[in-house]
């Protein structure tokens, strides 16, 4: 609860994603940027002490001959940083692309050989605090179309209903939790086509001109998403480019 408390107080404050901040500070600013190495500090310390006293949890059980599962984590810090390195490499994808961070890293956990079972519940925990702060936003701006919003979320509680009750009462019957890995990995497929045919579709809807990153800090200079004057803009800013890719 205090970091989900600690991530809507910084994204209020810093704004963004379309938001603007409470406190009236854009990319122009440097309290922006302090506001962003506060988030880094906020998230990472609260992973930093977890995940140390995880390490240390292992050591006291493992020192008084604790009966570990068969597929329990006996956690040690080389463990901690894979799988932190992975952690932060899900959360960079999640943010560039949009998928959800449990997609890189329910796999990571089957691969680490993490109980199905756990996985899933891990993975549903995270995406909640990464979503629900950032929807809190929205909401108080505004900025939330509450018919995809209220479908969608009737969609998904079915889903997690029926995945609950009837799929998770079957894994406990018969055992089988390998029909979680298949699921996952469907689920995982077809995001992956998804992803490919949106941006098939994304570059045929602009003829397909491929120009680059927008700018990071857009507030004074307002440039469009003009493709022409995005590649205009790279060729000034790389004239070299000019003798590569002339138009």
């Amino acid at each position: 609860v205090l970091l989900w408390v600690g991530l809507t107080i910084i994204i209020l404050l810093k704004g963004g994603k379309g938001v603007e901040s409470v406190i009236g500070v854009t990319c122009e600013d440097a309290g922006y940027y302090a506001l962003v190495a506060g988030q880094f500090i906020w998230t990472m310390g609260f992973a930093a002490f977890f995940g140390i006293k995880n390490v240390m949890k292992t050591n006291e059980r493992l020192a008084v001959n604790y009966p570990f599962n068969d597929m329990d984590i006996l956690w040690d810090y080389k463990k901690l940083q894979f799988y932190s390195f992975f952690t932060f490499l899900a959360g960079i994808i999640a943010g560039l692309i949009g998928v959800g961070g449990g997609m890189v890293l329910g796999p990571l956990m089957i691969a680490m050989e993490v109980n199905p079972r756990v996985s899933t519940s891990t993975t549903a925990t995270m995406v909640l605090l990464t979503s629900s702060s950032v929807a809190v936003i929205f909401v108080m701006s505004g900025l939330v179309p509450w018919e995809y919003a209220l479908f969608f979320f009737l969609v998904c509680l079915c889903g997690a209903y029926i995945g609950k009750t009837k799929i998770d009462a079957y894994v406990k019957r018969t055992g089988m939790a390998s029909i979680l890995i298949g699921i996952l990995a469907t689920i995982i497929a077809l995001a992956t086509i998804g992803c490919i045919v949106n941006l098939f579709m994304g570059l045929a809807s602009v003829n397909w001109c491929l120009a680059g990153f927008n700018q990071f800090c857009t507030v004074s200079s307002g440039s469009g998403s003009d493709c022409a004057a995005r590649l205009l803009e790279a060729h000034d800013l790389f004239p070299e480019a000019q003798r590569m890719f002339p138009f």
